[in-house]
Formats: structure tokens, C-alpha cells, sequence
């Protein structure tokens, strides 16, 4: 190799090291930057949920009932859903799911649903729902990669208001219990056909976990991620109140 040849062969090995050298420094940064922008998501997943959540309990004469509340092992909440999408589109809704456990409601995991029928609340334009999972096997279903309501769990239209307690069919035959609200009205729909799946792109980026694993850990709570708190807490709000009923 004469010389002028050995001098390009330094200067490309100068360039290769310099370039690799500064996708070092910049891939981590747009790593952060992603992290970021998840994180900051979820939270408003987190938030939505909550805020659904707090407007449908704040009407004691016709929201979920607290005995139910106290006996749920897992709660769903899929807020502002759009008909066109819910019904139609391939996305669906977005929401969130909390589990009992040990030591509380559980960081929320991200879930997304779409297809079915919605009945009668067809023609709503935006629509939150609600899905009470009433015993582990209706949680389990949780950790697959999706389930159909109706179809793979039993689906019932849940009771509303202060009078419509445990002891009804629906909480006897049903592994999971549906509310829906749109335009102000609340009430127990059945959502035979929908589709829930986990929405792992979003729970891997915030927690490096899956859903599956995320619900699988008993002894989990929410607090290890202070900006995601907004549905456990507000689930814990209303569940405090149904627990501490004789």
C-alpha cells in the first residue's frame, strides 16, 4: 500500500470512528425524546380515564353501584370513544385498565377496543364505557393478545343506581359487566362482538413491560409511576367508599 493510499485509509477510519462516535451521543438522546413523548401520553390516557371515571360516579342515583365496585377484581375505562371508529374503524377506542391487588389498584396498563355493536347507543357520537371484570377468569382473558366480549368472556349489561346490588343475574352470570355513557345518559349495555387488545407499543415504551406481565404481578400498586396516577387514584376514591359500606 503506498502512501497515499494508506493516508485515505486513515482518514475514512478517522470518519467511521467520528460518525459512530456521534450516533452514540445522539441515538440516546432521541431515545429520551421518545420516552418522553410516551410517558407524556399515557399520562393523558391516564387522566381521561379518571375524569370519565369521576362524572359517572358523581351520580349516586344512576352510576355503577358501590357493591359492585367492591367485588371487581379489574376495571376498564375506554373514554370519548367515536362511534365511526369503535364501530368500523380498525383502531377503535383507547383506555386503560387497573387490577386489584394486594396493595391496591394497579398502575394502569393500556388497552385499546374496537368492532362489535354498541346497541342502542349506535347513533352516539362520542361514548365512554366501562367494563367491570367480576372474577380472575375474566382477568385472565386480559393477558391474552385479544379477547371478544361475548364470546370468549360472558358480557352483561351492568345494573345502575344505588338499588341494583349484587345479587342480580347479571352479577351472577357474567364474568364482565358493561356501562356506557353518551350525552349525559348512563346505562348497562351489553358489547357482544368487541374486540380488547393490549396497546404493548405504549406499555412497553412507558413500563418495558407488556400488558401480560404488567397484569400478571399480584403485588404490584400504582406509585412507582407518580404521573400515570390519575385512574388508580380515582378508583381507589369511589372503591374506598363501596369498601367501608356495611
Amino acid at each position: 500500500m503506498n502512501r497515499e493510499n494508506r493516508k485515505w485509509t486513515f482518514v475514512l477510519g478517522t470518519v467511521v470512528v467520528a460518525v459512530a462516535a456521534l450516533l452514540s451521543v445522539v441515538s440516546p438522546a432521541l431515545s429520551r425524546d421518545e420516552h418522553s413523548d410516551k410517558s407524556k401520553e399515557a399520562a393523558e390516557q391516564s387522566a381521561k380515564a379518571a375524569k370519565a371515571f369521576g362524572e359517572i360516579m358523581q351520580a349516586p342515583d344512576k352510576s355503577i353501584p358501590h357493591d359492585l365496585l367492591a367485588q371487581a377484581k379489574a376495571i376498564a375505562v375506554f373514554p370519548q370513544v367515536i362511534k365511526a371508529s369503535f364501530v368500523v374503524g380498525g383502531e377503535g377506542g383507547r383506555g386503560v385498565v387497573s387490577r386489584r391487588t394486594s396493595n391496591g389498584w394497579s398502575d394502569p396498563v393500556f388497552f385499546r377496543a374496537g368492532g362489535g355493536s354498541v346497541g342502542w347507543q349506535i347513533g352516539a357520537s362520542a361514548t365512554d364505557f366501562v367494563l367491570l371484570f367480576m372474577n380472575d377468569d375474566a382477568v385472565s382473558h386480559l393477558m391474552k393478545d385479544k379477547f371478544e366480549l361475548g364470546a370468549e368472556a360472558g358480557v352483561a349489561g351492568g345494573p345502575v343506581g344505588r338499588e341494583a346490588g349484587a345479587g342480580t343475574d347479571a352479577l351472577l352470570h357474567a364474568e364482565v359487566l358493561s356501562y356506557s355513557r353518551s350525552r349525559g345518559l348512563f346505562a348497562g349495555v351489553s358489547l357482544k362482538g368487541v374486540v380488547v387488545q393490549p396497546e404493548d407499543e405504549l406499555n412497553e415504551a412507558v413500563y418495558n413491560k407488556s400488558a401480560r406481565e404488567l397484569l400478571s404481578d399480584e403485588q404490584s400498586t400504582a406509585g412507582s409511576h407518580v404521573d400515570l396516577n390519575a385512574f388508580p387514584q380515582k378508583l381507589s376514591e369511589y372503591t374506598k367508599i363501596a369498601d367501608a359500606k356495611p
